[in-house]
């Protein structure tokens, strides 16, 4: 997993309230075990029309947002069926971050898990940074995770707050796997030793 320690992004304002994992990523995409290649099908229902031609007025159809790398959300982000998938598809279309007043549990968690960083600010506070992102060209904005800050264009700097375990994950890339494979020293010894202790087993 990429380690996420500070971001430089494009952020594209999409304040809709309830967005499920089915309109993040539709059912009918899932059909895959792969991370990768979900992206093209991200929110495919709110960007593309029913011919497949593009909705020219969805935010991730228009420049600069077709680069967004930080996307600035709307209450209860997330919510619906607990698939991984809505993770991998924003990731795979280049997400890294995603802030919102409150997300469903099950995203959440399942952000950290593929090195997405979800913020939770007030609606206020989100409301000013999705009148930022919608600056166009100059809707950039750095989250920082070392320093814990979010930094709008205008360079305020706004204070978030994460769990710390997630937040050592994050910083060094572990997902679950590699949280394992960082005690591959101490596993291995502890095999040896139990062959030579115990070799009938």
């Amino acid at each position: 997993m990429q380690p996420f320690t500070t971001l430089t992004g494009i952020a594209a304002p999409l304040p809709l309230p309830n967005v499920d994992t089915d309109k993040i990523i539709p059912a009918r995409f899932l059909k895959t075990i792969l991370r990768t290649g979900l992206g093209k099908n991200l929110f495919d229902t709110l960007r593309f029309n029913a011919d497949g031609s593009e909705n020219a007025d969805f935010v991730l159809n228009k420049e600069p947002y077709r680069r967004a790398e930080i996307l600035v959300a709307g209450p209860n982000f997330g919510c619906g069926s607990s698939r991984e998938h809505a993770p991998w598809a924003l990731l795979d279309f280049g997400i890294r971050c995603v802030i919102a007043p409150d997300f469903a549990d099950i995203f959440f968690n399942n952000c950290f898990k593929n090195g997405i960083l979800p913020i939770r600010l007030p609606q206020a506070v989100c409301d000013a940074l999705a009148a930022d992102a919608s600056l166009g060209p100059n809707a950039r904005i750095t989250v920082d995770l070392e320093r814990q800050v979010v930094v709008r264009p205008n360079g305020d700097e706004i204070r978030f707050e994460v769990d710390a375990f997630r937040r050592h994950c994050l910083l060094n890339g572990l997902d679950d796997i590699g949280q394992t494979m960082a005690h591959a020293p101490k596993i291995d010894a502890f095999e040896e030793r139990r062959r030579a202790e115990q070799p009938w087993l």
